[in-house]
């Protein structure tokens, strides 16, 4: 249950990218060349989290080059790519903030994110995910991956936190 309490809690909001950032569809160039697609609202959103200070991270099973590109421009603070099995990822992240499961919002979509999903103080599926993912799950997005998805989970964290207005307000103004 997503929850004022376990909300005040979270320091680190962590998410998965395909199916999560992305609406999950991998495109190819004819020269071999990735393209994703990315929702630009989920990216200010991230940007939001940033002014109150809750640190982000990202963890997948897969490595892109477009992928680094846009958590550079994001200014997100841990990527790990090539992760099948996010725990250790997951452990990683929790030591270099020196946090604790119930400080960490994890959303995801699919198998290989459950292991964390079970863990992580608030857990969040998409829409988009898959029954097995959402049966866990404390928050199942209204809107899919890469279509608000992570926008949605960040304004609801933040009011619960009553913190939005303070974020839009320091956003607008620069500080970040």
């Amino acid at each position: 249950m997503f929850s004022i309490e376990k909300a005040k809690k979270i320091k680190v909001f962590i998410m998965d990218v395909d199916g999560v950032l992305t609406d999950g569809k991998v495109i190819y160039t004819k020269n071999g060349e990735e393209i994703k697609e990315f929702c630009v609202q989920d990216g200010l959103g991230i940007g939001l989290l940033k002014v109150i200070g809750i640190k982000t991270a990202v963890i997948t099973g897969r490595k892109s080059e477009i992928l680094e590109k846009r958590i550079k421009d994001l200014k997100i603070d841990i990527l790990f790519q090539g992760k099948i099995k996010k725990e250790e990822a997951y452990e990683e992240i929790k030591k270099i903030f020196n946090v604790n499961d119930e400080n960490i919002l994890f959303i995801g979509d699919d198998v290989i994110d459950i292991p964390v999903l079970k863990k992580v103080g608030i857990s969040v599926a998409v829409k988009n995910a898959i029954p097995e993912v959402k049966k866990i799950c404390d928050y199942i997005t209204k809107k899919s991956g890469g279509n608000g998805a992570v926008r949605e989970v960040i304004n609801l964290l933040l009011k619960y936190r009553n913190e939005l207005d303070i974020a839009i307000e320091r956003f607008i103004n620069g500080k970040h």
